[in-house]
């Protein structure tokens, strides 16, 4: 072959390199920052997936969805109606733990919905929640299991109590108040650290 073959050749060997070390760094990026936005979702949705790909292409799917939706924050009329009605739920839990379990679910449903979150299947839900909430949503998860334990009778006083500060984790995370308006503080200070700080602190320590 001629001088000018073997430069076209090496030039097309180039060009394809480069792609493909683009393609990799593209890909390499939309990992890391899945990874670092949905944080132990990320993972677990890998595990239940079995595929990098098939994992990373429902997250981006989730955010497709939620960011189709109106999501909106509370006026401060009805975060403080929101806040008073937690408030009712952990009186409750005293004399009525199942019940107060029954009615921590429906206040973070029904909050959910005031914040324009479609609230039908709870998967559904707790992937749309996931996108924006993705500290707190393993909470969601593990509240929503003990909830259908307690219907059976199935889930012991202590169980019940740790479900409702499950609850109460999404609960605060979703009481968010409109800007430029005076916040409705609920019976803790929320913290609005990242996903990692969140995860590591020990919320069984707080009051239900």
């Amino acid at each position: 072959m001629d001088t000018q073959v073997w430069i076209v050749i090496i030039v097309l060997m180039g060009g394809v390199i480069i792609f493909l070390g683009a393609l990799l760094y593209t890909q390499k990026h939309r990992s890391e920052e899945l990874r670092d936005r949905f944080g132990p979702e990320y993972d677990r949705t890998l595990r239940e997936r079995g595929s990098q790909k098939q994992a990373e292409d429902e997250l981006e799917a989730r955010e497709r969805r939620v960011t189709r939706l109106k999501i909106v924050p509370l006026s401060p009329a009805d975060a403080a109606r929101f806040s008073e009605a937690w408030r009712s739920v952990q009186n409750r839990f005293v004399d009525n733990p199942r019940g107060a379990v029954a009615e921590a679910d429906r206040q973070v449903t029904e909050l959910m919905n005031r914040r324009g979150y479609p609230t039908g299947d709870f998967e559904q839900r707790a992937a749309d929640l996931s996108v924006s909430h993705a500290a707190v949503i393993e909470h969601y998860r593990e509240a929503h299991v003990i909830a259908r334990r307690a219907e059976t009778d199935g889930a012991d006083t202590e169980t019940l109590r740790r479900a409702i500060v499950h609850y109460r984790a999404i609960f605060d995370e979703l009481l968010e108040v409109q800007q430029n308006e005076p916040r409705v503080q609920s019976t803790e200070r929320k913290e609005t650290s990242s996903w990692k700080a969140k995860i590591g602190r020990d919320i069984f320590r707080r009051p239900i």
